[in-house]
């Protein structure tokens, strides 16, 4: 048995204002499991994304969640959890006024190839994106597989 607190828990740079990566402190080898917390405008990913190996379960404790999915908009309010198998495209973000509190978790651990597309303002449509640390490692930037153009900037 492992007992955490979250304060216990550095949180990690990213599109949230609050990640915590539980999984490692707590000793889950088999699962991935993360708490956040999102203000408006907040999203648990960097972009539009799926995991080649990874289903997700996103449980929403506080607030309201709206998730483009390739059915369209999904609405998960406070109380409710939603699944995501491998490979079905998600993005997950805080369109309201109110915290968002949320766990997601992810199993296996290991996500296998993660796809993630952002809206790039040089080719003027969402493109493929990879990730990479800036500044030093200060900041991590999404960057546009096809011209090279920065998509997003998270500290």
């Amino acid at each position: 048995m492992r007992k955490l607190s979250l304060d216990e828990v550095d949180t990690r740079m990213g599109p949230a204002s609050v990640r915590r990566e539980l999984a490692e402190p707590l000793g889950i080898e088999d699962a991935a499991l993360n708490y956040y917390e999102l203000a408006p405008g907040d999203a648990f990913g960097f972009g539009y994304h799926r995991h080649a190996d990874q289903e997700e379960v996103f449980y929403v404790q506080t607030g309201t969640v709206t998730f483009e999915t390739e059915d369209g908009d999904v609405v998960v309010g406070a109380g409710e959890a939603i699944r995501f198998a491998p490979g079905e495209w998600q993005l997950g973000r805080n369109e309201g006024a109110e915290r968002v509190v949320a766990l997601a978790m992810g199993a296996p651990r290991e996500s296998g190839e993660t796809e993630m597309h952002r809206e790039c303002p040089d080719c003027g449509e969402r493109t493929r994106n990879r990730i990479e640390f800036a500044d030093g490692r200060e900041a991590l930037v999404t960057l546009c597989e096809e011209c090279g153009a920065e998509t997003g900037r998270f500290t």
